[in-house]
């Protein structure tokens, strides 16, 4: 696609929460708390213009997870006690879902009043919430059921955003690449062909404005082995622009999630690992990354850390150092394959 250029430096969207912001939060007045967001958001601008990043995003700093783009945005959902054993806290659906206005569109106006560069927008996927979040005799009927009404919201989300600016938008769903291993993991409450389904509603986009891309994200890390029939069927269900998929560890199943996907997709590839501070060896990420252009055509490509900094604001993943130690690696590997092109 001739204008992934304009994307070619990524990242997943969330980022390690300044210790302003983090107090902010702790001390529990409302309005500290929305002027440290403010404050916070606008540095992070700032932050990735000077990284040389293609793309912006407000870092996820307004929220406690990755999922508060729709559950802090919607009725239908009872946080509960619970805390899993990835640092997320417990939310079960007690009724469908409404929306009582836009989720993330007025962050994504605060972008691009901040900078001319491509305001990004991540959102967790309907078919992730449905599978996390159903219950049996909670008021809803079924996951699927479930699933769609998500979907509708963020569907009619992506058209409010594109209609303000947004130019790439990344659905996030971390079961996803469980599901294609050769003996697929727990797939949750929402079987494999719902989500495929649900996932579907969500990214449909029967319009698309020039240099608009809806992103996928279908997990951190790739199976031991994957089943190339399950993940063509992936990639061919859900009209998604771009794959977002690991290359981090240089595995064969790696290299097999690339290789299947259709050649009219474009692929963002995690190539640092953004759960260890130690940098990747730069000649070692350019094999990996010769590798996939040997059946990939790079201009179709584009790079990223392999997951967000901290997709739980209190669980970063770095230290705000290791993280912009990561982020000029994955800037200077896109220097060392497509120049200077951006």
């Amino acid at each position: 696609m001739a204008d992934t250029f304009n994307y070619r430096i990524d990242h997943h969207g969330s980022l390690v929460r300044p210790a302003e912001l983090v107090a902010a939060r702790a001390a529990g007045d409302p309005e500290a708390r929305a002027a440290a967001e403010r404050t916070a958001v606008e540095e992070a601008v700032v932050f990735q213009r000077r990284l040389r990043s293609t793309v912006v995003t407000d870092g996820d700093f307004p929220r406690e997870d990755f999922r508060g783009a729709v559950l802090d945005a919607v009725t239908g959902f009872r946080r509960t006690d619970e805390v899993g054993a990835d640092g997320l806290v417990g939310w079960v659906a007690e009724s469908l879902p409404k929306a009582s206005g836009p989720l993330l569109a007025d962050w994504a106006d605060r972008l691009t009043a901040l900078t001319v560069i491509a305001p990004k927008v991540s959102l967790p996927s309907p078919a992730y919430l449905a599978a996390t979040t159903y219950r049996p005799g909670l008021g809803v009927s079924s996951a699927r059921e479930l699933g769609e009404a998500l979907a509708e919201i963020v569907q009619a989300e992506i058209e409010l955003l594109v209609s303000k600016g947004v130019r790439l938008i990344q659905l996030n769903n971390p079961l996803l690449l469980g599901q294609l291993a050769t003996d697929p993991a727990d797939p949750g409450a929402l079987s494999f062909e719902d989500a495929l389904a649900v996932e579907a509603l969500a990214a449909r986009l029967d319009e698309r404005p020039e240099g608009v891309r809806i992103g996928v994200a279908p997990g951190f890390a790739a199976p031991g082995a994957v089943d190339r029939a399950r993940v063509e069927r992936l990639y061919g269900a859900i009209p998604a622009d771009r794959w977002i998929l690991p290359l981090d560890q240089g595995t064969g199943a790696e290299l097999d999630l690339v290789r299947a996907l259709p050649e009219d997709r474009d692929v963002c590839l995690g190539v640092v690992d953004a759960t260890v501070p130690e940098l990747e060896d730069i000649d070692t990420v350019m094999a990996r990354i010769d590798a996939v252009g040997a059946f990939k055509d790079l201009e179709d490509a584009a790079v990223s850390p392999s997951r967000g900094f901290a997709d739980v604001a209190n669980r970063p993943l770095l230290t705000t150092e290791g993280q912009r130690r990561k982020l000029v690696l994955v800037e200077t590997v896109a220097r060392y394959v497509w120049g200077n092109e951006f």
